[in-house]
């Protein structure tokens, strides 16, 4: 199911619609073995950035044989045995190779092949040339640089403080935490100007948003299309515009994958959402936000789900949700808007495990009637949460938020206040983090069908875990981060006497005792690169902690 913002913004950007069961001339292709793959879990920055295996050391994650990339000589092997086929997308958890392969003839050759288990059909597209493309740009390196500064007192939040307030973020706001150091992945459709609208101009300047990915190839639709869905979605993050529009983490950074297919709707986009989730992996993505849903498919109905596929087994984006809430990244999946539809429930792949599937509510907290019901067919509790997401304030095609709504606003909402909360208490897991959210929430103890476990509670979670009356948070800040060779520290009170650091894997690489000075200058330059925790221990015992990339 499209995002209710898409369903009118269809420019007819190239892509065959087709009528009743339409020829297939796509397929994912699941692959039995990964066999002498010339990858290995021996040297994993083949395929993960640095900063994606130290948060797996850090919390003890394996990298195991599911994390390696499909063997590249497969792959070879079955694009050879027809010169019309090409690569579409993979997925390395699934082990699965999808393929645009016009000729239904060559379909049981590739069945034939002794390391293919089996063969689906996805979709049904045309591809055009891709000279009629324009090309994205070039992406960075992923990384963490600076961010802006933030008093604790309490921000002007212009028109987005009541979405904020009512699960109570501007208090944990308060306490210090805005999103600083965290990284978020918002997979979703068009972003076209995020990076020249003059409202994400202080998020391009402080170097926090790190480019944009596309999944599927040009050849299937113009990458980042001419509709403002992702950007409504960021901007109810990112949102930096005091007086104006502050939103949930204004300090964090962001990279945008962007994997949905807007023209048409077909399964194959679930093998898209499944390779971006991958992608936000390998990265090192903290938080993911997917304001986007299936529940059938308009274009290629023979792939129409029903209830009974609501398990979060039957979607191969569903299955990879599950998979990314385990490996260390809060998923953030909207619920959907089809409560007041035929259809009636959550769309996947809201329905995974692990993960927080995000419902609507009005700004005064009652349940949307649009949003998506639970529970999922195995019986579980959906959607996990709720969030204000009827006319409700974001960006869209200029400098001046709109009212806008759907679960894909709730959605975000909730993803960078969960950006924060992990920022406030980094000793805990996603899969940790997840769950106080959970229980902070207003129905915990008597979870509906409509809105989850309700509204959660931000500041609540934070007081309830840390103790805010004995571990109030230093207005500690650090620069520059990334670091080179010299961190810096602003000690304006003069009160931090001992900083110590340790790695991801918990271990004491450094501790040096420093005298009163208001920037604390430390020598990292004999550290190995990598992610880093830090306390600074005050004059009178008590700590605070903050966090640096080497």
């Amino acid at each position: 199911m499209k995002p209710l913002s898409l369903l009118l913004l269809f420019f007819g950007l190239s892509v065959a619609l087709f009528g009743q069961n339409p020829s297939p001339t796509c397929y994912r292709i699941y692959l039995s073995d990964k066999n002498n793959s010339p990858y290995s879990i021996n040297n994993p920055l083949e395929y993960l950035s640095q900063r994606a295996i130290d948060k797996r050391t850090r919390f003890n994650i394996p990298i195991t044989e599911q994390d390696l990339p499909i063997n590249p000589q497969y792959k070879q092997q079955i694009l050879a045995l027809d010169s019309q086929m090409q690569p579409l997308t993979v997925s390395k958890w699934m082990n699965t190779f999808t393929v645009y392969c016009p000729d239904s003839t060559i379909v049981p050759l590739i069945e034939g092949l002794q390391f293919v288990d089996s063969v689906i059909a996805v979709a049904a597209y045309q591809l055009y040339d891709i000279s009629e493309t324009k090309h994205a740009p070039e992406n960075p390196a992923p990384a963490v640089y600076n961010t802006p500064t933030f008093s604790k007192d309490t921000l002007d939040y212009g028109v987005g403080f009541a979405q904020i307030a009512l699960q109570n973020g501007h208090l944990l706001h308060s306490e210090g935490f805005h999103g600083e150091g965290m990284l978020i992945a918002v997979i979703d459709g068009g972003c076209y100007g995020m990076d020249s609208l003059s409202f994400f101009r202080e998020l391009v300047n402080s170097g926090r948003f790190l480019g944009k990915y596309a999944i599927y190839p040009d050849n299937i639709v113009n990458n980042y299309s001419y509709t403002p869905h992702g950007l409504e979605t960021t901007s109810m993050m990112a949102a930096n515009a005091p007086g104006v529009m502050i939103g949930t983490a204004p300090a964090a950074s962001y990279v945008y994958i962007s994997s949905e297919v807007e023209t048409s709707e077909q399964l194959i986009e679930e093998d898209f959402w499944a390779n971006a989730a991958e992608l936000a992996d390998s990265i090192g993505a903290d938080v993911i936000n997917a304001s986007l849903g299936y529940e059938d498919f308009p274009n290629f109905p023979q792939a129409n789900t029903t209830y009974a596929g609501l398990d979060g087994q039957h979607s191969i984006a569903s299955r990879c949700a599950t998979i990314a809430g385990g490996k260390g990244i809060i998923v953030c999946a909207a619920a959907g808007n089809g409560g007041n539809t035929p259809w009636h429930y959550i769309s996947r792949p809201g329905d995974a495990v692990d993960i927080l599937t995000v419902g609507a509510t009005r700004v005064n907290g009652t349940y949307a009637p649009y949003s998506g019901h639970g529970p999922t067919y195995d019986g579980r509790v959906k959607p996990d949460v709720v969030a204000a997401g009827e006319n409700i304030y974001c960006y869209m095609w200029g400098d001046t938020p709109n009212l806008n709504g759907g679960t894909s606003l709730a959605c975000p909402v909730i993803a960078g206040l969960s950006a924060c909360l992990w920022q406030a208490m980094p000793q805990y897991t996603s899969l940790e983090i997840m769950q106080i959210i959970r229980e902070s929430a207003s129905l915990y103890s008597n979870p509906n069908a409509n809105m989850g476990y309700g509204i959660p509670d931000f500041h609540e979670a934070y007081t309830t875990h840390v103790g805010i009356n004995d571990h109030k948070p230093l207005n500690l800040s650090i620069y520059p981060n990334p670091v080179t060779d010299k961190l810096n520290i602003l000690n304006p009170n003069g009160n931090i006497h001992t900083v110590t650091l340790y790695n991801a894997s918990g271990q004491l690489v450094m501790q040096t005792t420093v005298s009163s000075s208001p920037i604390l200058e430390i020598n990292v330059s004999s550290l190995p690169n990598g992610f880093y925790i830090g306390t600074a221990t005050l004059n009178n015992n008590q700590t605070a902690t903050f966090k640096f990339v080497k």
